[in-house]
């Protein structure tokens, strides 16, 4: 079975954040984590991205992005959502 990930992404975003969200969904997919990445509306500030990946992946995945995260200072922009 797969597991979901859910990602909380600000709506309003400068060209360096757009850029390194990108640049994470990439990343993702190119790391084989998933193929797909879907995105719906939470609310009038929020957007949820949200893919799914294999059971044993899931700590892995979730460790990634905490650091990208961290590494391009985007924790006021992107949250894993639960």
């Amino acid at each position: 079975m797969e597991k979901a990930i859910k990602l909380q992404v600000r709506k309003e975003l400068n060209s360096q954040q757009q850029f390194d969200i990108i640049k994470l969904k990439g990343s993702l997919i190119s790391n084989g984590y998933t193929e797909i990445i879907h995105i719906d509306d939470q609310d009038e500030e929020f957007h949820i991205n949200y893919f799914e990946t294999a059971p044993e992946n899931t700590n892995e995945v979730q460790d990634f992005i905490k650091a990208f995260i961290h590494k391009a200072e985007l924790t006021d922009t992107v949250s894993i959502f639960k």
